[in-house]
């Protein structure tokens, strides 16, 4: 077992850590299931068809072929593309439920969202190719939300924010074959081409896995994402407090945790709502804090500044703190051992949605035609559940960090060039001259396998150090905002070339851009630089790169 000083990096989860009881989080799991398959680790071990499962000895000891004749790199990568197909299919659900509530919104089916991004709606219209003359916004969002879900469906063609990307870029795609048609359509026939007895050759699994990778990326994530900016409003930079420290004795504390901001959106009108802090204050607490974990936590803290309680690591250290009242989840990331650990504490554990539910949690399903009534009945719950605390298991920690977050490929223009002479120029010029050798998206989740949050912070060091801006979504960016990186300040560790352009625009040298769907907004970041000149014609020009150093999500690939 690891010292407990080698768990994380974070000095507030170390805290927690030293602390805690004699109860099973993630890490002691992680434990107790070592040594773990050296055949599943590298992905050599089939239970494809029931004949199995079978696995090869990749030291040529054993067989070399499963019962059916596959080899190791047919069933490595009949495994690697099931994750593909996995993980697209989560991206692209959340954005297939932003389409339904967009569509209930233009129909005034769900009263209590609005349209607040109506810019974006107007312009996204625009591109769909939907007439937006004397149209009204409820009738744009019903036929943009219907223009989404046709990208879903679609069998034959190519997918809409496919012609987002550069020219050069789509013929590629289109000599390779990997245009994506449909975002379900490539999906299913990833999941059939990798059953027993079907596609059989590696190249042509893969080839099918960058497809259907697409159609995540300049899809469903895409779709989740701009859709979210006209329900929601585009996030726009913003001042906030992260880490546990956020959740304080005094206060009535609801953590949601999760990634669809339907629910969490109107969760921060509810934990607002005056007769629900009078009725807190009545119980004895100064007011009802609302905090986040994992990327729900980023959709409100880009849009209303909502602080950040931590990322998937530390979901139940919250619980350990014993000041949580409520622990409210949707879906993704929400790790199934959370229940039982509630059980041990006052903390009440909500689920929500229709295709997530979990052990020892209280269900009430989330609808958005009473989406408020079901918000302000949690927060109610909370607040009643407030008096059950047991002060002996009381395990807080007072620390926090500031941080800016809220960067979008639109908001940056003004940023970079200023309200009146919004451009990406100052950015092409600043590498163009050699200030910045080039950006790197560092993005996903954490892995008990390794020091929490050491391998997100460690690149992200070394990356500013060199004169790299770095850009960052999901728990990775909640990493960053943790150790002081989407501070201006933290320009002391970069090289004299970034720090020069993020002193010259007043932004930190880790650009948070939302949650893991958001990746959308990098892509185009990099279609904008592209159109900027100077730089190339395609991506491969770009002095770009991506990383994901702890992920452990389908998501991830």
């Amino acid at each position: 077992m690891r010292e407990k000083s080698q768990l994380s990096i974070d000095s507030a989860s170390q805290e927690i850590l030293n602390n805690i009881p004699e109860v099973e989080t993630i890490w002691q799991r992680y434990e107790k299931m070592l040594p773990q398959c050296g055949f599943g680790l590298n992905g050599l071990c089939c239970r494809n068809c029931v004949m199995g499962p079978c696995r090869i000895d990749p030291f040529g000891e054993g067989p070399d072929k499963g019962i059916c004749g596959a080899t190791a790199g047919i069933i490595s990568m009949r495994n690697l593309m099931r994750m593909v197909a996995a993980g697209s299919a989560a991206h692209s659900d959340h954005g297939r439920h932003i389409a339904h509530t967009l569509l209930m919104t233009g129909e005034e089916k769900a009263g209590d969202y609005q349209i607040k991004g109506k810019e974006k709606l107007h312009a996204l219209a625009k591109e769909y190719g939907i007439d937006t003359e004397n149209t009204s916004d409820n009738q744009l969002a019903i036929e943009v939300a219907k223009a989404a879900y046709s990208d879903f469906s679609r069998q034959e063609g190519e997918m809409s924010f496919i012609k987002r990307a550069p020219e050069k870029r789509q013929e590629l795609w289109r000599k390779l074959g990997i245009v994506p048609r449909g975002i379900d359509r490539e999906i299913v026939e990833l999941m059939n081409r990798t059953l027993m007895g079907v596609d059989n050759d590696e190249l042509s699994l893969v080839k099918q896995g960058f497809r259907t990778a697409l159609s995540n990326g300049w899809g469903g994530s895409m779709i989740a994402t701009e859709l979210s900016d006209v329900l929601f409003d585009a996030p726009k930079p913003v001042r906030a407090k992260v880490n546990l420290g956020v959740l304080r004795q005094e206060n009535v504390n609801i953590v949601v945790h999760g990634h669809e901001p339907t629910l969490s959106d109107i969760m921060v009108v509810a934990a607002s709502d005056p007769e629900l802090i009078k009725y807190a204050k009545s119980k004895g607490a100064d007011g009802i804090c609302l905090g986040g974990i994992c990327c729900t936590a980023n959709e409100i803290l880009m849009r209303h500044g909502v602080p950040i309680v931590g990322n998937f690591m530390q979901q139940e250290l919250a619980i350990t703190t014993g000041i949580v009242d409520v622990m409210l989840v949707d879906v993704q990331c929400v790790i199934p051992a959370l229940g039982s650990l509630c059980k041990c504490y006052h903390t009440k554990m909500i689920s929500t949605s229709p295709i997530a539910k979990f052990p020892y949690a209280e269900h009430m399903e989330f609808d958005e035609k009473n989406a408020l009534d079901i918000a302000r009945k949690i927060v109610r719950t909370a607040i009643d559940n407030y008096s059950n605390r047991i002060k002996e298991k009381y395990n807080t920690s007072s620390e926090t960090m500031d941080c800016v977050a809220g960067f979008t490929a639109e908001n940056i223009f003004t940023i970079l060039g200023g309200k009146y002479r919004a451009s990406y120029r100052p950015l092409n010029d600043a590498i163009i001259s050699g200030r910045l050798r080039g950006a790197v998206g560092i993005v996903g989740c954490n892995n008990p396998k390794q020091m929490h949050d050491y391998g997100h912070i460690t690149l992200a060091k070394e990356l500013i150090k060199n004169n790299v801006l770095v850009v960052s979504t999901g728990c990775s960016a909640i990493a960053s905002a943790k150790a002081g990186l989407l501070k201006p300040e933290a320009v002391e560790l970069c090289g004299k070339g970034l720090r020069e352009v993020c002193e010259a625009v007043g932004i930190p040298p880790v650009l948070h851009s939302g949650a893991c769907v958001d990746i959308s907004r990098i892509l185009i970041t990099l279609c904008n630089s592209l159109l900027e000149g100077g730089l190339g014609n395609d991506f491969s020009d770009l002095p770009v790169a991506g990383a994901a150093p702890e992920w452990m999500s389908e998501k991830a690939v």
